[in-house]
């Protein structure tokens, strides 16, 4: 009975550390979304840059979860617009704009989403067959 319970601790302790990294995964989605549109604070500077998400597997109850690592910038480059009026135009009168799409984002956090409710649902899974398993242990 000990290696049952044992082995649905580590399950859910996987699922657990992924819904930490998702949970991570969203706020720098959600930042990204945030500053789509900021703009440099001086005349000719660099705007907002996107951030990504570095994950890494890491051991968790002797089985191989995940963690958020770092959030490493985006190189990409940055979009530009001819806006003469702003204040952070360069001399030429063009905006740089940030490296993020929208759209890539909403997809990304859709995903990001989706893989933490399925790890909720193999926490409870796991519980339920833990659960459905000691009842018949029982009788």
């Amino acid at each position: 009975m000990a290696e049952i319970k044992s082995n649905a601790l580590a399950t859910m302790a996987v699922a657990s550390s992924a819904l930490r990294a998702q949970q991570g995964r969203m706020r720098v989605i959600a930042e990204n979304i945030a500053n789509a549109n900021s703009t440099a604070r001086t005349a000719g500077g660099d705007p907002y840059r996107r951030q990504i998400p570095v994950f890494k597997p890491t051991q968790v109850q002797g089985a191989e979860g995940v963690q958020m690592l770092r959030v490493d910038p985006d190189q990409s480059d940055f979009k530009s617009e001819y806006d003469p009026g702003n204040p952070a135009a360069d001399a030429k009168g063009y905006v740089k704009t940030p490296n993020v799409n929208t759209l890539v984002e909403a997809l990304d956090m859709k995903e990001a989403q989706r893989a933490y409710e399925a790890n909720l649902n193999v926490i409870e899974t796991a519980r339920s067959m833990e659960a459905r398993t000691l009842d018949i242990l029982k009788k």
